[in-house]
């Protein structure tokens, strides 16, 4: 007897043949069949006969009467001798379902951004804080910045030994080419901390609002980049604001004021090394890892000369010699030590997230942040042409970070 044909009815468009053979093996209960229709239609498809064990089935187009090439398992027939196929086809929703995923993401990675900005800013503070109150009774900085060195260095040595952070693969070039870094580092770091022990934390965060300015110069000298009119107008502001609010600033004194001057130098000198000496034919290394090769080195670099200098004053018999409270100096000194290094760490994470123009932006926030809690935790006398002093040099520096944007127009 001729091979029976089996007849099907679509509510879509399109129809599709199917044949079969006489195959007498065994069959399989049909459950339910699943094709890629690019259509919403169902098919019924109705049988007198029995099936064979496979079908043939093409669905790359699906044009009336088009042969089917895909095997399918199919079963014996039911009683009613009715099989129903069902089609499925991409929703609609999927577009807004991927639409949703990537919005969802988006609200991800700023919630994230935003929390790495808070702990930066809340690590600043509380460095500046516990800071001064340990320089107030031990004003020894170079032993407090060696100190600080130190323990980011076991900090980082223990995030490599925890697997916290992968160890790094670095050659003697990059070794050489990181070492002016360390050594501007370590002078950023010693410059700060000697402001901080003469003058008040707000005084010598708005003299370090003066970075911009050493940053102009130093490109110019050393990389040839030459301001446009906009950046050097948005520096009038800075020294402006910086000028009056010296003027007006109840600790000054001209160790204090030239130290942070120093730390100005010393950090963006490093910024601008960072672009002339870096090796490029090197595999470049990430911030984080950056960061802390040039923490290790500034250790090494700096324990002798804190040695020779002032010599062993962090020990309990000198501290209890001089009248101090050993608990106070030595937990206030480790959380400073501690948020120095988580800080100025986050800072390079954030930095891997946005662009130095962001990064800028949020630095300039994060120094009026600073400059306000240390005046309500210390309750520092701040004159009203004080205020205003600082707050023309804090908008300089956010008028700079915005014009640094704007290309000079090209011949």
């Amino acid at each position: 007897m001729a091979a029976r044909m089996l007849h099907a009815a679509f509510t879509g468009s399109g129809s599709v043949l199917f044949s079969q053979r006489r195959n007498h093996s065994s069959f399989y209960r049909y459950n339910h069949i699943s094709l890629p229709f690019h259509s919403e239609s169902s098919i019924d498809v109705y049988s007198t006969g029995r099936l064979s064990r496979s079908l043939c089935c093409s669905h790359s187009s699906w044009k009336p009467w088009g042969r089917i090439w895909t095997r399918l398992p199919v079963i014996r027939r039911e009683s009613s001798d009715i099989f129903e196929v069902k089609t499925t086809s991409v929703p609609d929703s999927a577009d807004e379902s991927d639409a949703a995923a990537v919005a969802k993401s988006k609200m991800a990675e700023t919630l994230v951004l935003g929390l790495l900005f808070g702990v930066w800013y809340l690590f600043n503070i509380y460095f500046n804080i516990y800071n001064k109150q340990v320089l107030e009774v031990f004003p020894n900085p170079v032993t407090l910045t060696a100190v600080q060195l130190a323990v980011g260095t076991t900090i980082i040595f223990l995030t490599w030994a925890l697997s916290l952070h992968k160890w790094p693969n670095i050659s003697r070039t990059q070794l050489v080419a990181i070492l002016p870094l360390a050594v501007m580092h370590t002078l950023g770091n010693f410059s700060t901390n000697m402001s901080l022990g003469k003058v008040s934390v707000s005084f010598t965060h708005t003299i370090k609002a003066m970075e911009p300015f050493f940053t102009v110069i130093l490109s110019t000298m050393f990389l040839g980049e030459i301001p446009t009119a906009w950046v050097m107008s948005s520096l009038v502001p800075i020294v402006g604001g910086v000028i009056l609010a010296s003027l007006t600033e109840v600790s000054f004194n001209w160790p204090g004021f030239w130290s942070a001057m120093a730390s100005n130098l010393a950090n963006q000198s490093r910024n601008v090394l960072s672009k002339k000496v870096m090796v490029q034919k090197e595999e470049p290394l990430d911030n984080i890892t950056l960061f802390s090769i040039i923490t290790i080195m500034s250790f090494f670099l700096f324990t002798p000369v804190a040695l020779l200098v002032e010599g062993v004053k962090f020990t309990p018999s000198y501290l209890q010699s001089a009248g101090l409270n050993l608990k106070h100096v030595y937990i206030r000194s480790l959380l400073a030590s501690i948020c120095f290094h988580a800080y100025q760490q986050v800072a390079y994470m954030i930095l891997q997230r946005v662009s130095p123009v962001t990064h800028s932006v949020g630095n300039c926030v994060k120094r009026v942040v600073v400059i306000v809690s240390s005046i309500f935790f210390f309750h520092t006398p701040v004159s009203l042409i004080n205020s205003i002093g600082t707050g023309i040099a804090l908008a300089g520096v956010f008028l700079y970070s915005q014009v640094k944007r704007i290309k000079p127009k090209t011949a």
